[in-house]
């Protein structure tokens, strides 16, 4: 009974939260919110991430838009780290993304305490800092992302996004520093599973990974 009265209120919270948005603010997230998967350029994140932080600025007690401006930015500067030379030196163009996405997420943060999304942003900030200059930064922000992947998952073990950041540290890391590609599967295998169970708490809260997880997992042999 009580367990039941528990998931009511969780239920009933969440009904009133979405119920406090403006319908107009609603349908122009509606209309972005699914880019977030289906955009694979630097010039697309930069803007897309341009266009929530528009409707950031226009619904500055909304903390989603400002969350997705940042993740669009941090996606941008980890298409730029990703690429050539894994371990080259490239903070002077990573770094404009990062500080952005930092930026961006503090606004997000004030308004939506301790919530497990706006860790995994962090996470994948600080590791975009790391892919900046990896030879020289690894053990400043490497504990660091660590760190916020672990608070992430402990304020939400369900979250699929965890599993997704999760295997792709352990597919991406050479094996002689800790990488496993069998370890990736096991864990992308079971962030499936927590994608496919997760219900979000509106039509444009995060949903976003399954494809980026499903096309790194198709990489293992």
């Amino acid at each position: 009974m009580k367990k039941t009265i528990i998931i009511l209120t969780v239920m009933f919270a969440a009904n009133f939260s979405f119920a406090q948005m403006p319908e107009k603010f609603v349908k122009a997230m509606e209309a972005l919110v699914p880019a977030v998967d289906t955009t694979h350029s630097v010039d697309g994140l930069s803007e897309l991430a341009n266009a929530f932080e528009r409707i950031a600025n226009a619904e500055t007690n909304q903390w989603l838009p400002f969350y997705y401006a940042a993740l669009c930015n941090v996606s941008a500067g980890t298409m730029i780290g990703a690429g050539g030379d894994m371990m080259a030196a490239k903070g002077d163009k990573t770094d404009p993304y990062a500080d952005k996405a930092d930026a961006l997420l503090a606004k997000a943060e004030a308004l939506m305490k301790d919530n497990s999304e706006i860790f995994i942003v962090k996470k994948q900030i600080a590791t975009l800092r790391m892919l900046g200059d990896p030879m020289n930064r690894y053990m400043t922000y490497g504990p660091e992302a660590a760190a916020a992947l672990e608070e992430a998952k402990k304020l939400n073990p369900d979250n699929p996004r965890t599993f997704l950041l999760e295997g792709s540290d352990k597919f991406y890391t050479p094996e002689q520093f800790g990488g496993s590609k069998e370890e990736a599967k096991k864990i992308f295998e079971e962030g499936i599973k927590k994608y496919e169970s997760f219900k979000p708490e509106s039509s444009i809260h995060p949903t976003w990974g399954l494809p980026q997880l499903k096309y790194i997992m198709g990489q293992i042999q």
